[in-house]
């Protein structure tokens, strides 16, 4: 057979030290995928010599909506860790003991068991997961990195295991049921294969059959690796006649030999089609076969042997699952339990329909016989013997059966057996569907990091919600809870103009929850979606409609008797509106510090939503001083604000604070200080994983100072490209025009003329003029209006870069002095233009402004070391001091 042949090469190649390699058997269903792997994994066993090699198989399970976060990668974890009798194994087993729970309730707990490190991490992510909940903004500016850095350690450990024994196979089957958790997982181990001691097989159906909507996400991911060059794709048409063979021997030993070569032929080695066709033969048919019409016609046959009570069981059954429990059939239907066993115990021993399994874990409890269709296929033709409304409220009842006990405390996976009853239950079970839900999606993200799975039970809850009728006294409420919560986990995909996230509408749904709070009439729920909203608008339309949104929320604070939600919305309006005007974010962020200061009810600090905002609000003041030209009081409490978040368990705002502590000592020519800053903050990021925007803002500032220093040009060169691939992978939109901007400066101040530095240097400020005349970030404009200036000027374009000088600084006396922007440097810049092009007086009255301002800010510097290490050290300074590049 083609596919046991490859998969024994590659079994061979791994025993002689050749790992590395993935397959993918793909077929439609009922081929025999799922033979084919159990009949590689025996053969494995006496193939190779004891000890040679070893397969470690996972069964990704069905079912309807959002899986089991991790559960394969558990699966496989925990074999490893048995099979190589490592001490991991014994915490896994105790810690199951312990809980008392299956690893359905207690994967993080078990991968935090198995992987060193992990439960740090699943801790720290939890904390700045609820923080973004309660506050509707992320603390860092992406929760996925915890995600990705998760799946880092766990794919590191899974490996660890595997060198610590003989080389191994993964083998992971039905991988189109797969939750997105251990996609994740995957997707990082396929990367890292080449060079390890092991080889990855999965079993992938093709058919489109998902019963549970996962198929088109799963099928781009191996479209991807396959592309990428990670896996090989092997398609599987059916059972070779060898297996046929091998199947009609082991099922009717005396069967006539050329059997087995009829039902090849007829079959097409169809798997499911095999086995229906030899439960239906006789040893007096001979070599006589009757194709199936169709399996719908073979399972409807075979259903009319049964009695019409005994059908209807069956079915019941069906509306649990492929797999189901006879006491819930028993209520179901209304009948004794006793008698329901009895019926289920006859047809599973007469008719070959179902078959008896354990109780799976989560329901190990349960005074009940499970039982299994005999195929998947079988239970779907089955469930289907039933009108719509019969569905409905058999799922309904199912729900309500299965429901014991308050819902937080049972075992995951009956919780989410719960809720996709309920989903199917119809209208009658909206409201209990969108609550358990929405309780799915909170502890999806705050207990596993699994934002995906959280992200699809919020929009099960949004679509449950959208059908309740207007009457539902929790209707609102229930929309806003699960938007915000969507909105937040989604937030470090939010692309704007620039991109779509992945078909969300954010700010339609910002505005649908915005009109729902109003509705449901709780002053703090309209002040959070008027904060939200003003967040969506930022992101999808710029700045101005965002700085009304926002400054209406502030409004609507002050009306309401709460300094919690007047102190938060005051933060964020002075964030946002300092890029607007820095004055008036001066004002919003000082009226919030003496807020904080004297209300004792701000000082909570235990509260996620104080504590982001109050670190917030007091790093952004200590920029907004150094932005207009306080540097001494700036520099003080950028070091105290970083100092103290270094001290804090999370540290999540540390990235941005010494981000701007870096900005402050640059200005005051500490150089050194500013690269060290900057690479702790890069360090903290690094450890952390994943893409960052606040990464790559760092990243393109320490490039811009290595940039100064000639013989390390290529290496900032090669930091910027790096930032800006990331910012354009984050793309958040206040940072992405300034990383653009110093990608560009950093290539004006790297080359030695015209030529195709320059030229890039010119594409990039371009984009950042078109970009901010959309987007309202004006600070940003200015900037890439004088970068054009200075570049057009070594081009020679003498008149085009006069007129892009005078429009930098034609804005920057519109709006006066802007954040991330020195006035000095932009009204030098323009000064040398001009002088260039031979407009000397026009010149030196920008040359004297600049001069006065960096007088003003010196005045304000209160050390003399400092203040003369401003003046002297800070090449800019010092140029505008001696006028340099200006003709007196």
């Amino acid at each position: 057979m083609e596919h046991m042949a490859e998969l024994r090469s590659l079994l061979a190649a791994l025993a002689e030290g050749r790992g590395g390699r993935a397959i993918v058997v793909d077929s439609p269903s009922g081929m025999g995928k799922s033979a084919l792997l159990r009949a590689f994994e025996a053969d494995a066993a006496t193939a190779v010599e004891p000890g040679t090699c070893r397969v470690v198989s996972a069964r990704c399970h069905p079912g309807i909506g959002p899986k089991l976060r991790y559960g394969p990668v558990v699966d496989l974890l925990l074999r490893l860790a048995q099979d190589q009798g490592a001490k991991q194994s014994g915490i896994v087993r105790r810690l199951l003991n312990l809980t008392g729970q299956g690893v359905a309730r207690s994967a993080p707990e078990v991968l935090s068991a198995i992987v060193p490190g992990l439960g740090a991490l699943f801790t720290l992510g939890k904390e700045v997961t609820e923080a973004s909940l309660a506050s509707g903004s992320t603390p860092f500016d992406s929760l996925l990195p915890f995600q990705q850095g998760a799946a880092v350690q766990i794919v590191e450990a899974l490996v660890g295991l595997v060198r610590q024994g003989p080389p191994t196979v993964l083998l992971i089957d039905d991988i189109q049921h797969s939750d997105p958790s251990s996609l994740l997982v995957l997707d990082q181990l396929l990367r890292g294969l080449p060079g390890e001691p092991l080889a990855v097989v999965l079993s992938h159906t093709t058919d489109g059959a998902y019963a549970d909507g996962s198929g088109s996400m799963v099928e781009e991911l191996l479209h991807r690796w396959a592309t990428e060059g990670l896996l090989r794709r092997r398609a599987l048409s059916g059972l070779p006649h060898e297996a046929v063979a091998e199947l009609v021997h082991s099922r009717h030993p005396d069967a006539p030999p050329g059997l087995s070569a009829r039902l090849s032929q007829l079959t097409s080695g169809h798997a499911i089609f095999v086995t229906l066709c030899l439960d239906a033969w006789s040893p007096e048919d001979g070599t006589r076969i009757e194709l199936p019409a169709s399996l719908s016609r073979v399972v409807e046959d075979r259903l009319r042997v049964l009695t019409e009570q005994d059908r209807e069981l069956l079915v019941i059954g069906a509306t649990q699952g492929e797999t189901f429990f006879a006491r819930t059939v028993a209520a179901v239907k209304g009948a004794p339990h006793d008698e329901v066993m009895e019926r289920l115990r006859r047809i599973a021993t007469d008719h070959r329909l179902i078959r008896t399994e354990a109780l799976p874990e989560w329901a190990r409890w349960e005074a009940s016989d499970c039982y299994r269709f005999e195929h998947r296929a079988l239970w779907g033709v089955v469930y289907a013997q039933q009108s719509r409304q019969q569905m409905r409220s058999r799922h309904a009842r199912i729900a309500t059966e299965l429901t014991s006990g308050p819902l937080e405390d049972a075992p995951l996976e009956r919780r989410l057996e719960i809720a996709r009853h309920l989903r199917l239950g119809g209208p009658e079970c909206l409201g209990a569907s969108a609550d358990v839900q929405y309780g799915l999606a909170r502890d999806a993200a705050m207990e596993g990091l699994s934002f995906t799975e959280a992200e699809q039970h919020c929009e099960e809850v949004i679509n449950a919600v959208r059908h309740l009728p207007e009457s539902d006294e929790h209707r609102d409420r229930r929309f806003v809870q699960a938007v915000e919560l969507l909105l937040a986990l989604t937030e470090v995909r939010w692309r704007g103009q620039h991109q779509q996230t992945g078909g969300l509408d954010i700010d339609a749904l910002a505005a649908e929850a915005e009109a729902a709070a109003t509705r449901y009439g709780t002053p703090e729920l309209v002040i959070r979606t008027t904060l939200l909203r003003g967040k969506t608008l930022l992101a999808t339309q710029g700045l101005e409609p965002s700085l009304d949104k926002l400054r209406a929320a502030v409004e609507l604070a002050e009306r309401h008797d709460d300094p919690v939600p007047l102190f938060v919305a005051r933060v964020e309006y002075g964030r946002q509106v300092s890029k607007r005007r820095l004055a008036d974010g001066l004002t919003q962020l000082r009226e919030a510090e003496r807020m904080y200061a004297s209300d004792p009810r701000l000082g909570d600090r235990q509260d996620p939503v104080l504590q982001h905002a109050r670190n917030l609000g007091e790093m952004q003041l200590g920029i907004s001083l150094y932005d207009s030209g306080h540097l001494s009081e700036a520099l003080d409490r950028l070091r105290r604000c970083a100092e103290r978040l270094r001290g804090e368990a999370l540290k999540a705002e540390l990235p941005i604070a010494l981000n701007y502590l870096a900005q402050v000592y640059t200005g005051l020519g500490g150089y050194r200080e500013a690269e060290e800053v900057l690479r702790e903050a890069l360090d903290f990021e690094a450890e952390r994983g994943g893409d960052s925007g606040w990464h790559a803002y760092n990243t393109a500032l320490l490039a811009h100072l290595l940039v100064q220093q000639p013989e390390r040009r290529g290496q900032a060169r090669e930091l910027v490209a790096d930032a800006w691939a990331e910012t354009e992978r984050t793309w958040l939109a206040n940072l992405v025009p300034i990383v653009r901007n110093l990608y560009a400066d950093i290539l004006l101040l790297a080359s030695d003329g015209p030529g195709a530095l320059l030229d890039q240097a010119d594409r990039l400020a371009v984009a950042t003029c078109a970009e901010t005349r959309r987007s309202g970030m004006v600070r940003s404009q200015i900037a890439a209006h004088s970068l054009r200036s200075r570049i057009l000027l070594r081009q020679g374009a003498l008149a085009a870069a006069e007129d892009q000088a005078r429009e930098a600084v034609r804005i920057l006396d519109e709006v006066g002095d802007m954040p991330a922007l020195r006035t000095e440097e932009v009204l030098y810049h323009s000064a040398v233009v001009l002088a260039a092009g031979g407009v000397q007086e026009e010149a030196q009255a920008l040359l004297e402004r600049a001069r006065h301002e960096v007088s003003r800010k010196a005045d304000l510097v209160t050390e003399d070391e400092l203040r003369d290490r401003f003046l002297t050290e800070v090449p800019l300074n010092h140029a505008i001091r001696e006028g340099a590049g200006i003709s007196r």
